[in-house]
């Protein structure tokens, strides 16, 4: 949740509310866990309340000294007291922003929140912007949020369900109800929580790729469905009151993506078969909401040809229909004769049995792959569209425009958002793994013996020769390796789903670690080796995949304009791109180049790597569209998506933009509708600002901007590099003086943590749990590190470069965001408790210079990051985000104490016993979660 605001907010309404569900949770401990429970959870807040407003050492010393003497179970259920106290507090904040989002709806004459809609439209407008180019932006506007479950998100679906309820209840207590009915709700209330304390937080066994599929499915149900037509409301609104009825048309320009089921980089559980039962299980959840709300729509739709006359079109597809499907036939369970007189129940019966036909074949192939479709069935949603467009054409052609505008339109913007398919599933795969797939091919079917050996300039040119050739040689199956064999089978999954789901169930097929252009032409070559790419009977060429590098080291991001070229200029390639609709989708990846380079190195690069693709397939005539590797936190990418998607280079986004949503920024954005309302508007609306120069070029900002940035980011880059990859016994730091090596056993994802056997190195280790050990810690150092120096260095080469600073600050969006989101990782580091974690390493004299060295750039980043925005304190300029994370400190210091107390238990038990499930373990991994609840970050 983007916790952000414009004006004063009401802290003492939200601190009444805090203070009252926090009572409310005390009573539920007392009265199910007993007095002494109680009295340790309050002891422990007020004793670390007191601490946050006066350090006081000896207090400090008695409270460890408390915590130390804990047993177990009573560790266990502070640690759970205090989980759920964050989590109540993220509800009641949750609530307390839609309150006032929807207070400020209300007013006739409010502008509204930055981002939101209406004031967007108006202030566009208002600049000068006619309805024509307003027309213009909409059409060729695509917002892509792309659903990943390889985050390590906490949360059990479970949980979240409770959370939900305990959301609608909180809502209707701040309607100001009367006092029985506010008695009854508090009642309710009680007793949610109460459930929520007696339900497991933590996951007893590791979720499967199919249990994070329904995890991904579950936003749809429980919110997206009902928040995607509010927010074309939304923009149909808007832009009435800024151009008045009629002058501009809101497309459907929402789509949704997912990687679940799909990523197979890493994970060795997503197979070719479970790819296939994800798209099934998508189409399900799609079929059975279009069910529920065609049998809706029937019931309201009750006009009588008595008083009304439809459409000829109308009238003739019924009829056509009625003799197709065989209406009053056995194969069809609504008796007809009681829609004689009302056309529209008739059709909408027809089409609610034609879904329930999709859906049923839909459900044979979940159990039987083999299963035929049903004669009855739709054969693509297209269909199911033209039929809803016929219903709405004649009620208007009859005066019926508010009918059509309400249930019927909902429907229609769903069914165009979402398909069949609910969202576009991407495929991804390591590049390394279609390197020697195409050797072991080739080899195979003697087209080259040393596919491996080649050069790239080599490679490309028999590469290409070989995509335009018409039928290609292929070794028989049982010769191949497993590994081949199962990289084949899923291009062969995407052609036979394609053909079961339709052309748009699949979104990109991406390659992650993508060094060369023949990278990325490999992936062509076994596309046409399953029949995705070749020539129809006219001898055309088709190409039925769109394929997305993923460029994510420092190295790959500075060689992108080499990779693309050489890609672009290939006849093959181009012929092959033009066929597909001439879109080239590119992935940057946030996470891996932080944690490569460091951010400052990571963000730098990204921008000019954004430029410079947009420069180069401009000038090949090629359409673009970037797709964000986005991770939750600010060191893998994260931030308000609003001001990220303005502060993107100019003239780079041309309407559309695709990004990942991740981790614990899934349960933040959709677990509600009214949040999931507001977090697609102001996305949207970031992405409506910031495709402006589609209309009129903005320029570059100025050039001393960009020289500085080089020279903050080089030396920002130099910093980090010296930290993690040139300080003997760095890795040994992190795996002791964090719980990375705990957070490896929590049950929170199917993908290993590590890319290959467990090293200390900073190449094994994935960016998430990088990011996700330091925050555990309180270092936080991945979102912060190394900006200090660069900017004291900056600063103190010229009188006026802290001028300078101030200016790009002020000026530049890029630049304000990037501090911006550093000051909230510099907020949540906190570095008294990051010196107890450096205190769990083994070499103790290396471990304490680390950590001056980590806590030296610390004060020194604070410092210059509030010189340079002119602040005295962090967070400033967001007083409800500074608040939240402001009230939520004395309850993550105990949690931590106790986290650093149980680590240093666990590893003394493993140590001694050689058994990694000590009896510690458990009550350590409660910690993990209940920290990452505090600090609403994962990785």
């Amino acid at each position: 949740m983007n916790l952000t605001t414009d004006k004063p907010f009401d802290v003492a309404k939200l601190q009444h509310n805090i203070r009252q569900f926090g009572e409310l949770l005390g009573e539920i401990i007392k009265e199910q866990e007993g007095e002494a429970v109680y009295t340790t959870v309050e002891k422990l807040r007020r004793g670390y309340i007191r601490l946050r407003k006066s350090n006081d050492d000896a207090a400090r010393t008695e409270l460890m000294q408390l915590i130390d003497a804990l047993d177990v179970d009573m560790l266990e259920q502070v640690i759970r007291a205090f989980n759920t106290f964050y989590i109540l507090t993220n509800i009641v904040e949750e609530d307390f922003q839609h309150r006032e989002r929807r207070r400020e709806i209300q007013k006739a004459d409010s502008q509204l929140w930055k981002g939101s809609v209406r004031r967007t439209v108006l202030e566009l407008q208002q600049e000068g912007m006619t309805a024509e180019q307003m027309q213009s932006l909409l059409d060729q506007m695509r917002y892509i949020p792309v659903f990943t479950a390889h985050p390590t998100e906490a949360r059990r679906r479970t949980m979240m369900e409770i959370q939900r309820r305990i959301f609608l209840v909180i809502d209707q207590l701040n309607n100001d109800p009367e006092e029985s009915e506010r008695e009854s709700l508090m009642r309710h209330l009680k007793a949610q929580i109460q459930l929520m304390w007696r339900t497991n937080e933590v996951r007893t066994r590791k979720p499967t790729v199919e249990d994070e599929i329904r995890y991904g499915l579950y936003y749809f149900r429980e919110s997206l469905f009902d928040a995607i037509p509010i927010v074309y409301r939304y923009f149909e609104r808007a832009t009435r009151k800024a151009y008045g009825w009629g002058a501009v048309s809101v497309p459907s320009f929402l789509r949704f993506g997912s990687w679940i089921g799909g990523d197979r980089d890493g994970n060795p559980f997503v197979t070719p078969a479970l790819t296939r039962k994800a798209i099934r299980m998508q189409m399900q959840l799609a079929l059975q909401a279009y069910i529920h709300r065609v049998k809706e729509l029937r019931s309201v739709l009750s006009h009588s040809l008595e008083f009304i006359t439809p459409t000829p079109e109308f009238t003739a597809y019924l009829q056509q229909e009625d003799q197709r499907v065989g209406i009053g036939e056995v194969i069809f369970h609504y008796a007809h004769e009681s829609f004689q007189q009302e056309p529209y129940r008739r059709l909408l019966s027809i089409m609610h049995h034609k879904l329930h036909q999709t859906l049923n074949t839909v459900n044979a192939r979940l159990q039987s792959e083999h299963a035929t479709l049903s004669i009855d069935a739709y054969t693509d949603v297209s269909e199911f569209i033209h039929e809803l467009y016929l219903i709405r054409d004649s009620l208007r052609s009859h005066g019926d425009w508010v009918i059509a505008g309400r249930e019927l339109k909902d429907l229609i913007r769903l069914a165009e958002t979402c398909g069949f398919g609910l969202y576009k599933l991407d495929i991804r795969q390591e590049s390394t793994i279609h390197s020697e797939t195409v050797a072991e091919v080739l080899k195979l079917s003697g087209l080259c013996h040393s596919y491996l050996e080649l050069p790239e300039a080599e490679r490309m040119e028999l590469l290409a020769e070989l995509i335009l050739r018409p039928r290609l040689p292929m070794p028989h199956r049982p010769k191949l390796s497993e590994r081949t064999a199962e990289t084949l089978e899923i291009f062969d999954s995407i052609l036979e789903m394609r053909n079961e789901a339709g052309a748009g169930i699949f979104g990109t097929y991406v390659i992650s670690m993508t060094h060369h252009a023949s990278h990325i032409m490999e992936v062509m070559l076994l596309a046409h080796m399953a029949g995705l790419v070749g020539y129809d009977e006219h001898r055309q060429l088709f190409c039925h995949i769109q394929i997305s590098p993923l460029f994510e080291t420092i190295d790959d991001l500075k060689r992108i304009s080499s990779v693309l070229s050489h890609l672009l200029e290939n006849d093959a390639y181009r012929a092959c791109l033009t066929a597909s609709g001439n879109l080239q989708e590119v992935m940057l990846g946030y996470s891996d180049s932080c944690k490569d380079g460091g951010i400052l190195a990571s963000n730098w690069n990204l921008y000019n790597a954004q430029q410079e693709v947009i420069a180069l397939t401009d000038r090949y005539g090629v359409k673009c569209r970037l797709f964000h590797g986005r991770g939750g936190t600010v060191g893998r990418g994260g931030g308000p998506t609003h001001e990220a998607i303005i502060a993107q280079p100019p003239d780079t986004v041309h309407g559309q933009i695709k990004f990942t949503e991740q981790g614990e920024v899934l349960a933040a954005k959709y677990s509600n509708v009214e949040t999931a309302v507001y977090e697609l508007g102001v996305g949207c609306t970031g992405l409506l600002k910031a495709s402006v120069g589609l209309l009129k070029k903005r320029g570059a900002y100025p050039d001393e901007f960009h020289q500085a940035m080089t020279t903050i980011a080089a030396t920002g880059e130099q910093r980090y590099r010296q930290l993690t990859d040139w300080t003997p016994g760095l890795m040994d730091y992190f795996y002791e003086a964090t719980p990375v090596q705990e957070i490896a056993l929590l049950n929170i994802g199917s993908r290993p943590s590590h890319r290959k056997k467990t090293v200390r190195d900073k190449g094994s280790i994935r960016a998430i749990p990088w990011v996700f050990g330091w925050a555990q810690s309180r270092h936080t150092l991945p979102a912060w590190y190394g900006i200090g120096t660069a900017l004291s260095t900056f600063r103190a080469a010229h009188p006026d470069n802290g001028k300078l600073l101030e200016r790009m600050y002020t000026q530049w969006p890029a630049f304000r965001s990037l501090l911006s989101n550093t000051q909230m990782a510099l907020y949540k580091g906190e570095m008294d408790t990051a010196k107890e974690y450096a205190a769990l390493a083994s070499d103790q004299e290396n471990a304490q210079q680390i950590f001056a060295d980590i806590r030296t750039e610390y004060e020194k980043t604070v410092a210059e990051v509030l010189a340079v925005a002119h602040l005295t304190g962090l967070m400033e300029e967001t007083p409800l985000l500074q608040y939240s994370l402001q009230r939520r400190d004395p309850y993550l210091d105990p949690l931590n104490h106790i986290q650093i107390t149980l680590i240093r238990r666990h590893r003394q038990y493993v140590a001694e016993t050689g058994n990694t499930d000590s009896p510690w373990l458990p009550t350590l991994l409660r910690t993990i979660n209940a920290i990452a609840a505090g600090m609403r970050n994962t990785g």
